[in-house]
């Protein structure tokens, strides 16, 4: 157990400083090429900013694992702990898809259903990992599910997760934010089960983002140390959090037994992003507006147009999720998951009610 707890925390730490080293040259780099992201009306920043953080994230991860597997780690036997096999060799395949086509949509752009069906190539190699959804534990009557149902939903999981990441990364700090928070909770998750391999990946994402919000939130234009993550890093994040909710909620025999509370963990670690993107999805089809149209209807939208400055919306978003982390699990031991799921909702709905009142009392 001390050997993991130094091999979790020392990769997280080298991944922040390869973070601190990577980012600024990315910033120079972007600077010698003029690769910007240009403001336009839907976009609510106003000065043409780098858009590449996210070709930062991958190589820190891995760097800073390797190191910290081969520094910190002197058992032999354990230096296997990203073991190469099937689902190993699968999932950093699929994740290089998702990677690459980031790169490629910030570099030259790329259409929305291009993304899309990488998004689907990559997630269906996850069965073939053996990686499925079978079980809802429970939700609306349904506990295991035949792999028929599963492969198909999992593939649906993982592409949705990877789109609700994508499309909430909207103001400065907020898709890296959620999905540190996410990452900080799975990584308690994956430790209690005593899957350490997955807690060295975790530990590597999650470092990188520490120095990726410094620049994204903190970093001054006109220094040129101001940074999006574009595609590149929001896609990435997606598909990893989509990866770790499956692995996570999925019931393989004594390594991970039924077990209702990892259902409830790994859906409340991504309640708000998966939230807003329902939300933002009925909302453009009861205005029967195209559904892969970027627009200004999610939650840091509804909240500047409601008076709040961007880092006050940020506040809020991140207030929200960390309230129904601690609200589900308080919830939990009263009423079964579905009850809990329809109460978020409920939530979620009012809150929104609330906020387009006050939207409409500012217009006027």
């Amino acid at each position: 157990m001390t050997i993991d707890i130094i091999l979790d925390l020392g990769t997280f730490l080298i991944s922040v400083l390869c973070g601190f080293v990577f980012i600024p040259l990315t910033l120079n780099f972007c600077k010698a090429k003029g690769l910007y992201d240009i403001p336009n009306q839907r976009k609510l920043h106003h000065n043409p900013i780098p858009r590449l953080g996210g070709i930062t994230f991958i190589p820190s991860m891995v760097t800073a694992a390797l190191i910290a597997i081969f520094t910190l780690d002197r058992d032999p036997v354990l230096q296997s702990r990203v073991p190469l096999n099937r689902w190993s060799i699968l999932f950093f395949f699929s994740l290089t898809i998702i990677y690459v086509v980031g790169i490629i949509d910030d570099l030259v752009g790329l259409g929305a259903k291009t993304k899309f069906a990488a998004q689907i190539v990559a997630a269906v190699l996850m069965p073939v990992a053996g990686l499925s959804v079978n079980s809802l534990y429970g939700f609306c009557g349904i506990y295991d599910i035949p792999l028929y149902i599963g492969i198909p939903l999992t593939v649906f999981v993982i592409v949705f997760i990877s789109n609700a990441i994508n499309l909430i990364d909207g103001i400065d700090g907020l898709a890296a934010g959620l999905s540190f928070i996410a990452l900080i909770g799975f990584l308690y998750g994956y430790a209690y089960q005593g899957l350490n391999s997955y807690c060295i990946i975790i530990s590597g994402l999650a470092g990188v983002l520490i120095p990726y919000l410094y620049f994204n939130i903190l970093g001054k234009v006109e220094k040129n140390r101001k940074i999006f993550m574009g595609d590149s890093g929001s896609l990435t994040l997606g598909f990893i959090l989509g990866f770790l909710f499956v692995k996570f909620t999925m019931v393989n025999g004594e390594a991970m037994p039924y077990n209702p509370q990892r259902m409830l963990l790994a859906y409340s670690l991504l309640i708000v992003p998966v939230f807003d993107v329902v939300r933002v999805i009925l909302h453009r089809l009861h205005y029967h507006a195209p559904l892969f149209k970027a627009d200004k209807s999610h939650i840091h939208h509804k909240l500047m147009r409601a008076g709040c400055t961007m880092h006050q919306a940020l506040a809020v978003i991140i207030t929200i999720s960390l309230a129904y982390l601690v609200l589900n699990f308080a919830l939990y031991p009263l009423m079964d998951i579905t009850a809990v799921i329809l109460t978020d909702v409920a939530l979620y709905t009012l809150f929104n009610i609330a906020l387009n009142s006050k939207i409409e009392k500012v217009n006027a």
